[in-house]
């Protein structure tokens, strides 16, 4: 599948949060645990640590179904100005460009924000996420987390189709 106009992106609401955690459990975990999690995220009821409100999940959909979806929140965490949360794409829409649309989008929102510095917490073991967040300029901060000095690095215009 390649990414075009009819996948669409928009900020997630409550009711899609059935379907991020359907996407998030097919890596791992039960589609509760998930749901509970994203749920709690999104109604600042969970917070990761050090961080702040505001935070953002926008989710990327087709005619029919959500396909992916990426989180972030402002941080106060390793001196980083926010953090990429979650990013997960189903699996028949990886490889297509989506995870790095979704990418864009959330660095145009930290940018709104006045968020520079962001921070992803990778497993190193993930070398597939890894090579994703590095391909975009991402750095390494620690052998758990990755950095961008500036998120816009990842080739956000302003004129871009990325919103």
């Amino acid at each position: 599948m390649k990414v075009d106009e009819a996948i669409s992106l928009r900020e997630a609401t409550q009711a899609d949060v059935d379907s991020l955690a359907r996407i998030r459990s097919a890596e791992w975990g039960s589609q509760a645990y998930w749901h509970e999690r994203i749920s709690g995220y999104m109604e600042g009821r969970l917070h990761p640590g050090e961080s702040l409100l505001p935070r953002v999940v926008f989710v990327a959909e087709n005619a029919h179904d959500i396909i992916g979806f990426i989180a972030g929140h402002l941080t106060r965490r390793f001196g980083c100005d926010g953090e990429l949360q979650w990013l997960n794409v189903a699996a028949d829409g990886r490889r297509s460009g989506l995870a790095a649309r979704l990418l864009r989008r959330l660095a145009m929102w930290f940018d709104d924000q006045g968020a520079k510095r962001i921070c992803v917490d990778v497993d190193p073991g993930n070398i597939r996420a890894r090579t994703f967040y590095q391909k975009h300029g991402a750095e390494e901060l620690n052998p758990h987390w990755l950095v961008w000095r500036d998120m816009l690095s990842v080739g956000v215009t302003r004129s871009s189709n990325s919103r």
